[in-house]
Protein backbone atom coordinates (compact mmCIF):
# COMPACT_ATOMS: atom_id res chain seq x y z
CA UNK A 1 0.00 0.00 0.00
CA UNK A 2 1.31 3.41 -0.93
CA UNK A 3 2.21 5.95 1.74
CA UNK A 4 -0.20 8.85 1.23
CA UNK A 5 1.31 12.35 1.40
CA UNK A 6 -1.08 15.28 1.07
CA UNK A 7 0.22 18.81 0.57
CA UNK A 8 -2.25 21.57 1.39
CA UNK A 9 -1.57 24.71 -0.61
CA UNK A 10 0.57 25.21 -3.70
CA UNK A 11 2.28 28.51 -3.13
CA UNK A 12 6.05 28.82 -3.03
CA UNK A 13 6.52 26.40 -0.13
CA UNK A 14 3.82 23.83 -0.91
CA UNK A 15 4.87 23.53 -4.55
CA UNK A 16 8.54 23.20 -3.64
CA UNK A 17 7.87 20.58 -0.96
CA UNK A 18 5.56 18.52 -3.20
CA UNK A 19 7.96 18.47 -6.14
CA UNK A 20 10.93 17.64 -3.94
CA UNK A 21 9.06 14.75 -2.32
CA UNK A 22 7.85 13.35 -5.64
CA UNK A 23 11.31 13.47 -7.19
CA UNK A 24 13.06 11.88 -4.22
CA UNK A 25 10.59 9.11 -3.35
CA UNK A 26 9.68 6.11 -5.50
CA UNK A 27 6.17 6.43 -7.03
CA UNK A 28 5.41 2.76 -6.35
CA UNK A 29 5.76 3.44 -2.62
CA UNK A 30 4.34 6.95 -2.26
CA UNK A 31 1.36 8.91 -3.59
CA UNK A 32 1.78 12.70 -3.43
CA UNK A 33 -1.39 14.79 -3.74
CA UNK A 34 -1.45 18.59 -3.80
CA UNK A 35 -4.69 20.31 -2.86
CA UNK A 36 -5.01 23.84 -4.20
CA UNK A 37 -7.90 26.10 -5.14
CA UNK A 38 -6.28 27.44 -8.32
CA UNK A 39 -4.90 25.51 -11.32
CA UNK A 40 -1.70 27.52 -11.69
CA UNK A 41 1.10 28.86 -9.55
CA UNK A 42 0.63 32.38 -8.17
CA UNK A 43 3.71 34.57 -7.75
CA UNK A 44 2.56 36.27 -4.59
CA UNK A 45 5.62 38.51 -4.34
CA UNK A 46 4.53 40.14 -7.61
CA UNK A 47 0.93 40.95 -6.75
CA UNK A 48 1.72 44.66 -6.57
CA UNK A 49 2.78 44.41 -10.22
CA UNK A 50 -0.53 42.75 -11.11
CA UNK A 51 -2.41 45.53 -9.32
CA UNK A 52 -0.42 48.10 -11.28
CA UNK A 53 -1.62 46.59 -14.57
CA UNK A 54 1.19 44.22 -15.50
CA UNK A 55 0.52 40.73 -16.84
CA UNK A 56 2.53 37.81 -15.46
CA UNK A 57 3.46 34.56 -17.15
CA UNK A 58 1.00 31.77 -16.36
CA UNK A 59 2.56 28.74 -14.68
CA UNK A 60 0.08 25.81 -14.81
CA UNK A 61 0.67 23.03 -12.30
CA UNK A 62 0.30 20.57 -15.15
CA UNK A 63 3.63 21.92 -16.42
CA UNK A 64 5.30 22.44 -13.05
CA UNK A 65 4.63 18.86 -11.92
CA UNK A 66 5.10 17.22 -15.33
CA UNK A 67 6.95 13.92 -14.91
CA UNK A 68 6.73 13.87 -11.12
CA UNK A 69 3.58 11.72 -10.55
CA UNK A 70 2.17 14.49 -8.35
CA UNK A 71 -1.63 14.56 -8.42
CA UNK A 72 -3.18 18.02 -8.25
CA UNK A 73 -6.64 18.23 -6.75
CA UNK A 74 -8.41 21.53 -7.40
CA UNK A 75 -10.37 22.10 -4.23
CA UNK A 76 -10.73 24.36 -1.22
CA UNK A 77 -9.61 23.02 2.16
CA UNK A 78 -12.28 23.48 4.81
CA UNK A 79 -11.04 21.39 7.75
CA UNK A 80 -8.22 19.21 9.06
CA UNK A 81 -8.62 16.46 11.67
CA UNK A 82 -5.07 15.88 12.85
CA UNK A 83 -6.13 13.04 15.17
CA UNK A 84 -8.09 11.10 12.56
CA UNK A 85 -5.55 12.13 9.88
CA UNK A 86 -8.15 13.42 7.44
CA UNK A 87 -8.65 16.58 5.38
CA UNK A 88 -12.05 17.89 4.30
CA UNK A 89 -12.17 19.65 0.94
CA UNK A 90 -14.82 21.12 -1.33
CA UNK A 91 -14.59 21.03 -5.11
CA UNK A 92 -16.96 21.20 -8.06
CA UNK A 93 -18.38 17.79 -7.11
CA UNK A 94 -19.09 18.66 -3.50
CA UNK A 95 -17.54 17.77 -0.14
CA UNK A 96 -14.89 15.06 0.11
CA UNK A 97 -12.74 13.67 2.91
CA UNK A 98 -9.15 12.73 2.14
CA UNK A 99 -7.04 10.43 4.31
CA UNK A 100 -3.31 10.92 4.74
CA UNK A 101 -0.31 9.24 6.32
CA UNK A 102 1.81 12.41 6.17
CA UNK A 103 0.47 15.93 5.80
CA UNK A 104 2.35 19.00 4.61
CA UNK A 105 0.40 22.07 5.71
CA UNK A 106 1.28 25.02 3.48
CA UNK A 107 -1.90 27.09 3.39
CA UNK A 108 0.05 30.26 4.07
CA UNK A 109 -1.48 33.58 5.01
CA UNK A 110 -3.76 36.32 3.76
CA UNK A 111 -4.32 39.94 4.55
CA UNK A 112 -5.05 41.05 8.10
CA UNK A 113 -7.33 44.05 8.60
CA UNK A 114 -6.18 44.28 12.25
CA UNK A 115 -9.78 44.87 13.28
CA UNK A 116 -9.64 48.49 12.11
CA UNK A 117 -13.21 49.73 11.43
CA UNK A 118 -14.10 50.04 7.76
CA UNK A 119 -11.05 48.17 6.46
CA UNK A 120 -12.89 45.03 5.36
CA UNK A 121 -15.60 47.10 3.66
CA UNK A 122 -13.54 49.80 1.96
CA UNK A 123 -9.88 48.73 1.62
CA UNK A 124 -8.26 46.64 -1.11
CA UNK A 125 -5.71 43.89 -0.48
CA UNK A 126 -2.89 42.47 -2.61
CA UNK A 127 -2.10 39.33 -0.62
CA UNK A 128 -3.99 37.27 -3.22
CA UNK A 129 -4.42 37.30 -7.00
CA UNK A 130 -8.18 37.99 -6.80
CA UNK A 131 -7.45 40.91 -4.50
CA UNK A 132 -4.77 42.30 -6.80
CA UNK A 133 -7.07 41.98 -9.81
CA UNK A 134 -9.90 43.81 -8.01
CA UNK A 135 -7.54 46.65 -7.17
CA UNK A 136 -6.26 46.69 -10.75
CA UNK A 137 -9.80 47.06 -12.09
CA UNK A 138 -10.57 49.85 -9.61
CA UNK A 139 -7.39 51.78 -10.39
CA UNK A 140 -8.18 51.62 -14.11
CA UNK A 141 -11.33 53.67 -13.42
CA UNK A 142 -9.54 56.43 -11.50
CA UNK A 143 -9.21 59.80 -13.15
CA UNK A 144 -6.03 61.87 -13.02
CA UNK A 145 -5.50 63.67 -9.72
CA UNK A 146 -7.44 61.22 -7.60
CA UNK A 147 -5.91 59.86 -4.42
CA UNK A 148 -4.55 56.40 -3.59
CA UNK A 149 -3.38 55.64 -0.06
CA UNK A 150 -1.33 52.57 0.87
CA UNK A 151 -1.48 51.57 4.55
CA UNK A 152 1.60 49.78 5.91
CA UNK A 153 5.29 50.68 5.89
CA UNK A 154 6.73 47.18 5.54
CA UNK A 155 8.14 45.51 2.44
CA UNK A 156 4.74 44.95 0.82
CA UNK A 157 3.56 48.50 1.42
CA UNK A 158 6.74 50.09 0.08
CA UNK A 159 6.77 47.88 -3.02
CA UNK A 160 3.08 48.56 -3.66
CA UNK A 161 3.18 52.32 -3.27
CA UNK A 162 6.26 52.78 -5.45
CA UNK A 163 4.88 50.47 -8.15
CA UNK A 164 1.59 52.37 -8.24
CA UNK A 165 3.27 55.78 -8.21
CA UNK A 166 5.56 54.80 -11.09
CA UNK A 167 2.81 53.25 -13.21
CA UNK A 168 0.29 56.03 -12.54
CA UNK A 169 2.18 59.31 -12.17
CA UNK A 170 -1.13 61.10 -12.79
CA UNK A 171 -2.47 59.97 -9.40
CA UNK A 172 -1.85 61.46 -5.95
CA UNK A 173 -0.24 58.51 -4.13
CA UNK A 174 0.50 58.38 -0.39
CA UNK A 175 1.87 55.95 2.19
CA UNK A 176 0.76 55.75 5.82
CA UNK A 177 3.28 54.03 8.14
CA UNK A 178 3.03 53.31 11.84
CA UNK A 179 6.78 53.84 12.18
CA UNK A 180 9.31 55.81 10.18
CA UNK A 181 9.82 55.26 6.47
CA UNK A 182 12.18 52.28 6.17
CA UNK A 183 13.14 52.35 9.84
CA UNK A 184 14.12 48.67 9.53
CA UNK A 185 16.91 49.31 6.99
CA UNK A 186 20.26 51.05 7.41
CA UNK A 187 20.62 54.85 7.44
CA UNK A 188 21.87 54.74 3.82
CA UNK A 189 18.90 52.57 2.93
CA UNK A 190 16.46 55.04 4.51
CA UNK A 191 18.08 57.92 2.65
CA UNK A 192 17.67 56.03 -0.63
CA UNK A 193 14.00 55.29 0.09
CA UNK A 194 13.38 58.95 0.87
CA UNK A 195 15.03 60.00 -2.40
CA UNK A 196 13.02 57.52 -4.48
CA UNK A 197 9.77 58.55 -2.78
CA UNK A 198 10.61 62.19 -3.47
CA UNK A 199 11.27 61.52 -7.17
CA UNK A 200 8.02 59.56 -7.50
CA UNK A 201 6.03 62.27 -5.73
CA UNK A 202 4.78 59.98 -2.93
CA UNK A 203 3.42 61.69 0.18
CA UNK A 204 4.51 59.92 3.39
CA UNK A 205 2.63 60.01 6.68
CA UNK A 206 5.11 58.59 9.19
CA UNK A 207 4.42 57.54 12.79
CA UNK A 208 0.72 57.52 12.02
CA UNK A 209 -1.90 55.14 13.38
CA UNK A 210 -5.00 54.36 11.34
CA UNK A 211 -8.22 54.47 13.34
CA UNK A 212 -10.75 54.00 10.53
CA UNK A 213 -11.00 53.44 6.80
CA UNK A 214 -13.86 55.20 5.01
CA UNK A 215 -14.98 54.99 1.41
CA UNK A 216 -13.26 58.29 0.64
CA UNK A 217 -10.74 58.79 3.44
CA UNK A 218 -8.35 57.29 5.97
CA UNK A 219 -8.89 58.55 9.51
CA UNK A 220 -5.76 58.69 11.69
CA UNK A 221 -5.52 58.16 15.42
CA UNK A 222 -5.36 61.94 15.83
CA UNK A 223 -8.65 62.33 14.00
CA UNK A 224 -7.20 63.68 10.76
CA UNK A 225 -9.04 62.54 7.62
CA UNK A 226 -6.63 61.84 4.77
CA UNK A 227 -8.53 61.93 1.44
CA UNK A 228 -8.38 58.56 -0.31
CA UNK A 229 -10.41 57.48 -3.31
CA UNK A 230 -8.73 54.06 -3.11
CA UNK A 231 -7.15 52.61 0.04
CA UNK A 232 -4.77 49.65 -0.15
CA UNK A 233 -4.20 47.71 3.08
CA UNK A 234 -0.82 45.98 3.52
CA UNK A 235 -0.45 46.25 7.31
CA UNK A 236 0.33 42.67 8.26
CA UNK A 237 -0.77 39.15 7.40
CA UNK A 238 -3.01 36.59 9.08
CA UNK A 239 -2.45 32.84 8.74
CA UNK A 240 -5.21 30.58 7.48
CA UNK A 241 -7.57 29.87 10.42
CA UNK A 242 -7.90 26.11 9.84
CA UNK A 243 -4.89 25.06 11.94
CA UNK A 244 -6.10 26.94 15.02
CA UNK A 245 -9.38 25.01 14.85
CA UNK A 246 -7.55 21.65 15.14
CA UNK A 247 -6.00 19.88 18.13
CA UNK A 248 -2.52 20.79 16.93
CA UNK A 249 -0.39 23.07 19.06
CA UNK A 250 -0.49 26.55 17.56
CA UNK A 251 0.61 30.03 18.50
CA UNK A 252 -1.83 32.77 19.46
CA UNK A 253 -2.02 33.87 15.81
CA UNK A 254 -2.70 30.34 14.52
CA UNK A 255 0.73 29.21 13.30
CA UNK A 256 1.57 25.53 13.81
CA UNK A 257 4.45 25.13 16.27
CA UNK A 258 7.13 22.97 14.61
CA UNK A 259 10.45 21.41 15.56
CA UNK A 260 13.75 21.58 13.65
CA UNK A 261 12.37 19.06 11.10
CA UNK A 262 9.33 21.32 10.50
CA UNK A 263 7.13 18.63 12.11
CA UNK A 264 4.30 19.65 14.42
CA UNK A 265 5.42 19.30 18.03
CA UNK A 266 2.02 17.82 18.91
CA UNK A 267 1.31 15.79 15.74
CA UNK A 268 4.59 14.59 14.17
CA UNK A 269 2.86 13.33 11.01
CA UNK A 270 2.03 16.95 10.13
CA UNK A 271 4.72 19.24 8.70
CA UNK A 272 4.06 22.98 8.49
CA UNK A 273 6.02 25.21 6.09
CA UNK A 274 5.98 28.85 5.10
CA UNK A 275 3.78 31.35 6.91
CA UNK A 276 1.74 28.48 8.39
CA UNK A 277 4.63 27.23 10.55
CA UNK A 278 6.16 28.75 13.66
CA UNK A 279 9.83 27.80 13.46
CA UNK A 280 12.89 28.91 15.39
CA UNK A 281 15.86 29.91 13.25
CA UNK A 282 19.54 29.23 13.77
CA UNK A 283 19.93 32.40 15.84
CA UNK A 284 17.26 31.33 18.33
CA UNK A 285 14.67 33.79 17.03
CA UNK A 286 11.35 32.94 15.40
CA UNK A 287 11.39 33.18 11.61
CA UNK A 288 9.37 35.99 10.08
CA UNK A 289 6.64 35.37 7.52
CA UNK A 290 8.44 35.64 4.20
CA UNK A 291 9.58 33.75 1.13
CA UNK A 292 13.09 33.89 2.57
CA UNK A 293 11.88 31.82 5.54
CA UNK A 294 9.49 29.56 3.65
CA UNK A 295 11.94 28.22 1.06
CA UNK A 296 14.38 26.60 3.51
CA UNK A 297 11.45 25.42 5.62
CA UNK A 298 10.04 23.57 2.59
CA UNK A 299 13.42 21.99 1.81
CA UNK A 300 13.83 20.85 5.40
CA UNK A 301 10.31 19.44 5.66
CA UNK A 302 10.59 17.48 2.41
CA UNK A 303 14.01 16.09 3.24
CA UNK A 304 12.92 15.23 6.78
CA UNK A 305 9.97 13.25 5.39
CA UNK A 306 12.26 11.44 2.94
CA UNK A 307 14.68 10.63 5.75
CA UNK A 308 11.92 9.39 8.01
CA UNK A 309 10.43 7.11 5.36
CA UNK A 310 13.62 5.79 3.77
CA UNK A 311 16.28 5.96 6.45
CA UNK A 312 18.31 8.48 4.44
CA UNK A 313 20.18 11.35 6.04
CA UNK A 314 18.59 14.77 5.69
CA UNK A 315 20.75 17.73 4.69
CA UNK A 316 19.64 20.93 6.36
CA UNK A 317 20.03 24.38 4.78
CA UNK A 318 20.65 27.26 7.18
CA UNK A 319 17.65 28.88 8.83
CA UNK A 320 18.94 32.43 8.83
CA UNK A 321 18.89 35.57 6.71
CA UNK A 322 21.36 37.35 4.47
CA UNK A 323 19.40 40.11 2.68
CA UNK A 324 16.11 41.91 2.22
CA UNK A 325 15.21 42.68 -1.39
CA UNK A 326 12.86 45.56 -2.14
CA UNK A 327 11.58 46.61 -5.56
CA UNK A 328 10.85 50.31 -5.92
CA UNK A 329 9.02 50.21 -9.23
CA UNK A 330 10.55 48.59 -12.33
CA UNK A 331 13.68 50.76 -12.48
CA UNK A 332 14.73 51.15 -8.85
CA UNK A 333 15.45 48.80 -5.98
CA UNK A 334 17.08 48.36 -2.61
CA UNK A 335 19.03 45.28 -1.52
CA UNK A 336 19.68 45.57 2.20
CA UNK A 337 22.19 43.04 3.49
CA UNK A 338 21.41 41.80 6.98
CA UNK A 339 22.91 39.75 9.80
CA UNK A 340 21.77 36.12 10.26
CA UNK A 341 19.13 37.38 12.73
CA UNK A 342 17.77 39.89 10.16
CA UNK A 343 19.35 43.12 11.43
CA UNK A 344 20.47 45.67 8.84
CA UNK A 345 24.16 45.91 7.96
CA UNK A 346 25.73 49.08 6.51
CA UNK A 347 26.14 47.27 3.17
CA UNK A 348 23.47 47.67 0.48
CA UNK A 349 22.81 47.85 -3.24
CA UNK A 350 20.55 50.43 -4.85
CA UNK A 351 19.43 51.86 -8.16
CA UNK A 352 18.94 49.96 -11.43
CA UNK A 353 21.36 47.20 -10.49
CA UNK A 354 19.34 46.55 -7.32
CA UNK A 355 16.16 46.45 -9.43
CA UNK A 356 17.70 43.79 -11.68
CA UNK A 357 18.97 41.90 -8.64
CA UNK A 358 15.47 41.88 -7.14
CA UNK A 359 14.03 40.68 -10.46
CA UNK A 360 16.52 37.80 -10.47
CA UNK A 361 15.42 36.87 -6.93
CA UNK A 362 11.74 36.92 -7.95
CA UNK A 363 12.42 34.73 -10.97
CA UNK A 364 14.38 32.32 -8.80
CA UNK A 365 11.55 32.14 -6.28
CA UNK A 366 9.22 30.99 -9.08
CA UNK A 367 11.84 28.74 -10.74
CA UNK A 368 12.81 26.65 -7.71
CA UNK A 369 9.35 25.15 -7.06
CA UNK A 370 9.45 23.73 -10.60
CA UNK A 371 13.01 22.42 -10.09
CA UNK A 372 12.88 21.12 -6.50
CA UNK A 373 15.95 18.88 -6.69
CA UNK A 374 18.27 21.42 -8.31
CA UNK A 375 21.82 20.85 -7.11
CA UNK A 376 21.00 17.41 -5.71
CA UNK A 377 20.81 13.95 -7.30
CA UNK A 378 17.18 13.22 -8.24
CA UNK A 379 17.37 9.62 -7.01
CA UNK A 380 13.96 8.20 -6.16
CA UNK A 381 14.42 6.30 -2.93
CA UNK A 382 12.43 3.26 -1.89
CA UNK A 383 10.69 3.30 1.47
CA UNK A 384 12.41 1.32 4.19
CA UNK A 385 9.42 -1.02 4.46
CA UNK A 386 9.42 -1.67 0.70
CA UNK A 387 13.13 -2.50 0.77
CA UNK A 388 12.59 -4.98 3.61
CA UNK A 389 9.71 -6.62 1.74
CA UNK A 390 11.84 -6.89 -1.42
CA UNK A 391 14.67 -8.47 0.54
CA UNK A 392 12.30 -10.99 2.15
CA UNK A 393 10.82 -11.93 -1.23
CA UNK A 394 14.30 -12.45 -2.70
CA UNK A 395 15.31 -14.75 0.15
CA UNK A 396 12.07 -16.76 -0.24
CA UNK A 397 12.75 -17.29 -3.97
CA UNK A 398 16.28 -18.40 -3.17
Amino acid sequence: MQHRIIVLGAGYTGTLAAGRLAKRLHPEDVAVTVVNAEPDFVERVRMHQVAAGQDLKRRPFSEIFAGTDVEVKLAKVTAVDADAKTVTVVDANGVEQLEYDTLVYALGSGWNDQGVPGTAEHAYEIASRPGALRLRERLARLDAGQTVTVIGGGLTGIEAVTELAESRPDLDVALVARGGLGDWVSPKGRAHLQEVFRRLGITVHEHTEVAEVRADAVVTGDGEAIPSAVTVWTAGFAVHPIAAATTMETTANGQIVVDRDMASVSHPDVFAVGDAGYAIGDTGKALRMSCASGTPMAWIAADSIVARLTGATAKRPPLSYSQQCVSLGRNEGLIQFVTPDDQAKPTLLRGRFAARYKEFICKGAAWFPAHPTFGLPARRRRLAAARRQGSTATKALA
